[in-house]
């Protein structure tokens, strides 16, 4: 019985880390324009927008996590601790590494890990998912582009529509940017408490309908005690953004993973947010923003999300439930190799501007 406590206990730490990361975000272009002048009045805003959202459409993505992608059956107790520890595991050393992961990715890529090891996989609804990971962030860029163009010709017509200055117009565009956060808050509960009940509701440990309540409420309560420095750090970034553009950035992403949740699909909100900013600054500024290396980002994120916990979970499989000396053989070999490849390509970059700053070379 204790180790269901267990399980139920890391579901509902992982859903505050999802309140403090991924949902504290939504308000922050809120937050940074001053449109939010408190903080705990924005955290409070999204704690009510995720819970709402978890709450009232969360249902169709926690079914594709508990029972879309691997068997049902298959998920027991130990195996939900597996995919959760996994999903967590993997957050918290990239945390630790400052490398920006997608809760989604990770969680979808924990449970596939698991279905892996045992082979027993849906494949055709793991495709689905996959190609809506490409799939809607370049929806984001394309409409958050097209708009970049209308409200660049706003703003130069009248600078008014910047935010700048007082008046009805600002207090119009005040009011928009905290409806589209509130929004991206919504769309967060729908789409990311599912991560976190998802394993627990395919395993029969909770129902649908109290794992959306208790996930909404432990990532609402995530977004209130631990969601104050990534409120800041969002805030800080986004204060250059004209009121109108933030909102178009917000109603993008929350329209989008909204859409994507209804029809059950687990999809990236910080990467469907990311490839939005990037159509704004696109239209902006050309395409010499893509100099900065922000695909090459995203790209590197969207793989190494899934694929990580991916291999974390199907290692744990391995090792507690089907151990097998000759997996684990290959698994310490790979990643020997790996930490090898990587030494020897820096030992190699080293060598080469050494030989430059020293004048060498031919």
């Amino acid at each position: 019985m204790w180790i269901t406590y267990v399980a139920v206990a890391i579901g509902l730490f992982f859903a505050m880390n999802i309140g403090a990361s991924g949902a504290a975000a939504a308000m922050g272009v809120a937050y940074g324009s001053g449109a939010v002048k408190q903080k705990r009045t924005a955290l409070v805003l999204v704690a009510i927008g995720v819970f709402l959202g978890a709450y009232l459409g969360g249902g169709e993505v926690v079914k594709t996590l508990g029972s879309g992608i691997i068997p049902s059956n298959l998920l027991t107790v130990h195996l939900v601790i597996i995919i959760l520890l996994s999903a967590t595991l993997t957050l918290f050393g990239a945390n630790l590494l400052g490398i920006p992961l997608s809760t989604s990715e990770v969680t979808v890529g924990a449970v596939v890990g698991v279905g892996v090891a045992y082979e027993k996989l849906f494949v055709k609804n793991v495709a689905v998912i996959v190609s809506f990971w490409v799939i809607v962030p370049l929806v984001a860029f394309a409409i958050s582009w097209s708009a970049g163009y209308f409200i660049r010709w706003l703003e130069r017509r009248d600078a008014r529509w910047k935010g700048t200055g007082s008046g009805r117009l600002h207090i119009v565009l005040t009011a928009l940017v905290i409806i589209a956060g509130f929004i991206e808050a919504f769309s967060a509960g729908m789409n990311n408490v599912a991560n976190a009940v998802g394993p627990l509701v395919g395993a029969g440990i909770m129902s649908t309908d109290s794992g959306v309540l208790w996930g909404g409420l432990f990532v609402a309560l995530g977004a209130i005690f631990l969601g104050g420095r990534v409120l800041e750090t969002n805030g800080k970034k986004i204060t250059n953004m004209s009121l109108l553009q933030g909102a178009t950035i917000s109603f993008t992403g929350g329209a989008l993973v909204i859409v994507a949740s209804i029809f059950g699909l687990p999809v990236p909100l910080t990467q469907v947010t990311t490839t939005a900013i990037l159509g704004i600054g696109t239209a902006e500024h050309g395409f010499r923003l893509w100099q900065k290396g922000i695909i090459s980002k995203i790209m590197k994120v969207w793989i190494v999300s899934p694929v990580l916990s991916l291999v974390v979970s199907y290692t744990l499989v391995k090792l507690f439930f089907e151990p097998s000396p000759y997996t684990i053989v290959v698994l310490a070999a790979l990643l020997i190799a790996t930490l090898g490849v990587r030494s020897l390509y820096q030992m190699i970059q080293e060598e080469k501007r050494t030989t430059i700053e020293d004048g060498g070379g031919i």
